[in-house]
């Protein structure tokens, strides 16, 4: 017998069965915290979103229609409520807490890496929340466009023609300043020659 998808799970956590709702925790949890931990940049923020979105699945699980999408759909869905209303009451872009990358000495590739790795970060959390949502789902979560279009309630070329903008805004954060200071150089001459 082939394993029990999350609809089902759903159908038995609704009827009573704690079994159930253990398994679509111990399924579930991990990517709705990656994806509250991306959105809000706080660990404490995906912690209590994560749990939040357990809870509300326990008290409000009957509203899942699985005409509109998956159980992990649904669960995106909520999360992303609960983030942006946190966000919004909290009024915060904190940066990660940076305790774990500071554990031992460092060679300079590693510290090189670290720091793309933290600029990336910044930059996706500066991003206004309708590129991040997309960034964060398309790109960190590996939701497909279709699912991430049920997730945020739009049309398919919406998500991607936020996912082409924020992929722009990225790369005009994260370009050297360098290269913007030849660009710049190279307009200003260009001015003075025409």
């Amino acid at each position: 017998m082939g394993a029990i998808d999350d609809s089902e799970l759903l159908r038995s956590m609704l009827a009573g069965d704690e079994e159930a709702l253990a398994l679509l925790y111990q399924r579930n949890q991990s990517t709705i915290y990656r994806f509250a931990l991306q959105m809000s940049g706080s660990k404490v923020i995906a912690e209590d979103v994560t749990q939040e979105v357990f809870l509300f699945l326990m008290r409000e699980g009957h509203l899942f229609d699985p005409a509109r999408g998956s159980v992990s759909a649904f669960l995106f869905g909520v999360a992303r409520n609960h983030v942006l209303r946190r966000l919004r009451v909290e009024q915060l872009l904190s940066p990660l807490d940076d305790d774990a990358d500071q554990e031992g000495p460092c060679f300079v590739e590693d510290l090189t890496r670290a720091e793309t790795i933290e600029a990336v970060r910044k930059a996706i959390l500066s991003l206004p929340a309708k590129y991040r949502e997309v960034v964060v789902l398309c790109e960190l979560q590996d939701v497909s466009y279709e699912e991430t279009a049920e997730i945020l309630g739009c049309a398919i070329g919406t998500v991607r023609s936020r996912l082409h903008r924020a992929r722009a805004l990225l790369f005009a954060k994260l370009r050297p300043a360098d290269v913007e200071d030849a660009d710049s150089a190279t307009a200003k001459s260009a001015r003075c020659f025409a």
